[in-house]
């Protein structure tokens, strides 16, 4: 499938500091891609650039088959085919909710630019709403409208910045849900920018992983999730539980026992677990209760194994402090990384 937005090796400076540093990454069409990443990595001056209020100082970006952005010009983003919504969604407060969708639909007779906005209006199933006024709107409902304005001049890519984020609790993640399905009737093409892990997962058809200005990796949520290529990536998406080990002829010697390691390097390396990876385990390595927390669903526990501390999910009558528990994992959830952090070649722990 051929990309509907690709950036090759973009970076973006501002005096000394590079806030964007060599990234690529490619969208598809009809997909929901979502770009993750802490505050203040660069997922907005990225956006900026791809919406053409930014000009990349290395590298081009490509809409289709044209190159719209590289250092020698770029297209203006009224030319780009773009539509662009910032997380304070910025309707005219003057105009009620009619007039702020249609704002901008230039070249239309009154009566199909009216048919346009009410079709859009029912599409977000906000025609109700037409002869509002933006500060009469809940949160929810003035981003629907900012969506609705973007989508007016039929643009090919949608760009989304921290959408969901003026939203609270249970409102936010029936918001989301609600407009994602929406977006996904459509068929539109959307880049949300989040620093919400939980979204991410929730929402993307493709996620990019980014931290201090650099694309760590790219991909289906189930793979980047399983197999991230670095620590650094991995905590990007929650907790990793990190286990020193040291590599000998073919096998890693860890606190959770001597296990299967064919064609790494000898010396020291790191087993990653998500906390859901380990389980208590009869006859498994035994750890120290460190402490424990109510956690809804059971307890968590805090163990001492083998002086690394580690997470455990414990939906029995919970122990003591000081008391021993034995703990096992899922050897196909452990990543096997080096002593930096990257990820080997191999990555999986073999189940032997």
């Amino acid at each position: 499938m051929t990309p509907l937005l690709e950036l090759r090796q973009v970076s973006r400076r501002f005096g000394a500091r590079t806030v964007v540093d060599a990234a690529s990454l490619k969208l598809f069409p009809g997909r929901i891609a979502c770009l993750l990443g802490p505050s203040g990595c660069g997922k907005s001056t990225l956006l900026r650039m791809i919406a053409g209020l930014e000009t990349p100082d290395l590298g081009e970006i490509h809409i289709g088959d044209r190159v719209v952005a590289s250092p020698a010009g770029a297209l203006p983003p009224e030319d780009r085919g773009i539509g662009l919504v910032f997380q304070d969604n910025a309707l005219f407060p003057h105009l009620d909710v009619q007039a702020n969708v249609g704002f901008g639909l230039t070249g239309l007779s009154r009566a199909d630019r009216t048919q346009k906005v009410l079709r859009l209006l029912d599409q977000f199933q906000i025609r109700r709403l037409a002869s509002e006024w933006p500060h009469s709107l809940s949160g929810g409902e003035q981003q629907r409208v900012a969506i609705a304005r973007a989508l007016a001049r039929t643009p090919s890519l949608l760009l989304l910045d921290e959408p969901f984020s003026g939203l609270d609790g249970v409102l936010r993640e029936s918001v989301r849900g609600a407009l994602l399905e929406d977006l996904r009737r459509l068929g539109t093409t959307v880049l949300v920018v989040t620093h919400d892990p939980e979204e991410a997962m929730a929402i993307a058809d493709d996620l990019i992983l980014m931290s201090e200005g650099r694309i760590l990796q790219a991909g289906p949520p189930e793979d980047v999730y399983r197999r991230p290529v670095s620590l650094i990536a991995a905590r990007l998406l929650g907790e990793m539980v990190v286990v020193p080990g040291e590599v000998a002829s073919g096998r890693i010697e860890t606190p959770l026992g001597n296990l299967s390691a064919p064609g790494l390097a000898d010396g020291p390396a790191q087993l990653g677990l998500r906390p859901e990876a380990l389980v208590p385990a009869e006859g498994g390595v035994p750890a120290t209760v460190l402490g424990r927390r109510f956690q809804g669903d059971g307890h968590r526990l805090t163990l001492d194994l083998g002086g690394v501390r580690v997470p455990l999910t414990w939906r029995m009558d919970p122990p003591e402090p000081g008391a021993t528990v034995c703990v096992g994992f899922r050897p196909g959830d452990a990543v096997l990384f080096n002593q930096d952090g990257e990820r080997t070649v191999s990555g999986r722990l073999p189940s032997g």
